[in-house]
């Protein structure tokens, strides 16, 4: 085991009082989505007053796309380095010995939640109730299809969500703060917004419905009601950002609790982002500059800048420091502490790189160069919008880069296995409910995906017994369980003979009630999606079934179709009986 030391800094958090720590992760949101980044589009006072009490980071670094940041911010590597290499059908997954932050707050007795989207994993051992987290409210996929009182799960357990989606994650991180406020605790808030669909509170909305857009992206393509649609969920942001500052300063916990604020990749669509070339999806300075702002009155001064080059892989080294917390972690990290550069702006720190990467893009940064995924050079400290290549002035600077690249790449081809085999978990002794969704199955026949973008979407064109899905299963103890169906079925279709079978396990039920809804979310979108649209989905318990430790095919199949269609599926949720 490699033992990870933390550097122990000249201010110290005494013993008997460790800090708390929120930490706060937006969705495709811009490093130019803020006012106090200088985007005269939108106002963020509470991101503005956070920035002026804490210290800001003007060269933090994320990946170009959600489950990749959110695993460097949850290990402190590179995510490629713990399993993590896509955004869907079980690619972003976080291997299972890998430790996280929250194990590591968790061990010395904080109490740890999330409360948001996770989108590492959903059955257990990959939940967040295994990676450290003692309460998880939310949803598990990398995008959810309705943001007002959706479908969502708590533990586990399948339940209906109150509100609009970010402010009903606040409010359990509210209740979480209240509930823990004489005992420290780590909080991790990963909302949803402002990556697509398009949805905002009313109220936001007004806001922008109409409203000028002073500055646009240099981009062409900018489209000016996702601009607004988006810059309205960013204001709800900043508004949940200044009711956990309230709570905070409500409880008297403002003084020793660390916030951070940060946002998981650039922009979705183009819209006014200081000039940074291109946007969510690319290893460019658009898709992987983020803001980051960390406050902490007790010990971080007021209206700091920190200038050295940092990214999500530091965020576990520098908040184990800052917390005085010693830890083992059995894998080196790629992140270092920068909690000195924290505590003392003015003081000097080494030179460094660091890695952006997505699918087949390579980018390296150092504290003054950007090697682009294109292999062309940029003084990023003078050219931030990359427009002067200079790999022919320095050739030697690129060529350094360049072998760092090629190092990176022929790691990331031997890390990655070329075939995921890593089957879905079903029925681990630790949890009482797994959920195992369309999103993870693979249809045979006529089936067809409600969209490309699987995370949220369901199948339906179900019409020959000959169609079915199946999904690549281990089931790690004998066990029996009580199943539970999330479906659609039209008027006049109900009666399909169903059945589920895993190895020698089946069970045979039939659908015999319609459930004739239609499709929603259209209604309360503010610019058109990519995403698919969702269904009020019912719910039925449609019998148990005996599951023996093993692997295999679990695959759901019509034995008999009395009529146009078997139904339109989203879920199955399995729950342990005693």
């Amino acid at each position: 085991m490699v033992i990870i030391s933390c550097e122990k800094e000249e201010k110290k958090v005494e013993k008997d009082q460790p800090p708390n720590v929120v930490i706060i992760l937006a969705d495709d949101m811009a490093w130019g989505d803020t006012s106090f980044n200088g985007n005269p589009n939108i106002e963020t006072p509470n991101l503005d007053q956070m920035a002026l009490n804490g210290v800001v980071f003007e060269n933090f670094y994320v990946s170009p796309v959600c489950s990749p940041t959110r695993a460097e911010l949850l290990t402190g590597r590179y995510s490629f380095r713990s399993g993590v290499y896509g955004t869907g059908g079980g690619a972003e997954r976080m291997n299972i010995d890998e430790t996280t932050i929250a194990e590591v707050f968790k061990n010395t007795g904080y109490q740890t939640a999330a409360y948001g989207k996770w989108h590492n994993g959903m059955q257990y051992p990959y939940h967040p109730n295994a990676r450290g987290f003692d309460d998880f409210y939310g949803f598990c996929s990398g995008h959810w299809g309705h943001y007002f009182s959706p479908m969502l799960e708590h533990n586990g357990k399948v339940v209906q969500g109150n509100g609009f989606i970010v402010d009903d994650f606040t409010n359990h991180g509210l209740e979480f703060i209240e509930k823990n406020k004489d005992k420290p605790f780590l909080l991790y808030l990963p909302y949803n917004t402002p990556h697509t669909p398009f949805q905002a509170p009313q109220e936001n909305w007004d806001h922008f419905r109409n409203k000028e857009i002073i500055k646009q992206e240099r981009d062409s393509s900018e489209k000016i009601q996702e601009t607004r649609a988006a810059l309205a969920m960013v204001e709800n942001i900043d508004e949940n950002v200044g009711r956990i500052l309230e709570k905070l300063k409500a409880l008297n916990l403002e003084e020793n609790t660390i916030v951070l604020f940060f946002s998981d990749n650039g922009p979705a669509s183009y819209r006014w982002n200081g000039g940074l070339k291109e946007k969510k999806g690319s290893t460019e300075e658009g898709g992987v500059r983020s803001p980051l702002i960390m406050k902490w009155p007790s010990k971080i001064g007021a209206g700091g800048t920190i200038n050295r080059l940092t990214s999500t892989i530091d965020l576990l080294p520098t908040l184990a420091s800052l917390c005085d917390i010693d830890y083992e972690i059995n894998k080196p990290l790629d992140g270092i502490n920068l909690s000195k550069s924290i505590l003392d702006p003015s003081s000097s720190y080494e030179d460094r790189f660091i890695l952006n990467t997505w699918q087949d893009q390579i980018s390296i940064r150092t504290q003054k160069y950007r090697l682009s995924k294109d292999g062309k050079l940029y003084d990023i400290e003078n050219d931030r919008q990359q427009k002067n290549d200079l790999s022919a002035q320095l050739p030697a600077v690129k060529d350094s880069l360049q072998n760092i690249a090629v190092s990176f790449r022929k790691e990331k081809a031997l890390t990655l296995p070329k075939v995921d085999d890593r089957p879905f978990v079903l029925g681990h002794p630790a949890m009482k409910f797994t959920q195992i969704p369309a999103r993870d199955g693979k249809a045979h026949g006529n089936i067809q995906r409600s969209n490309k973008y699987p995370n949220c979407s369901f199948f339906t064109d179900w019409t020959s017994t000959n169609d079915s899905i199946s999904w690549q299963i281990n089931v790690p103890e004998d066990g029996l369980f009580k199943v539970k169906l999330f479906y659609a079925c039209e008027d006049g279709d109900e009666g399909s003979k169903v059945q589920l079978s895993f190895n020698e396990s089946k069970l045979n039920f039939q659908i015999k009630e319609s459930h004739d809804v239609p499709l929603k979310g259209m209604e309360t979108d503010l610019a058109p999606r990519k995403e698919s649209y969702v269904k009020d989905w019912k719910s039925v318990t449609v019998g148990d079934i005996k599951l023996k430790k093993g692997e295999g095919l679990m695959t759901l199949k019509a034995i008999q179709i009395p009529n146009n269609s078997v139904m339109d599926f989203r879920l199955l949720l399995f729950e342990r009986v005693p």
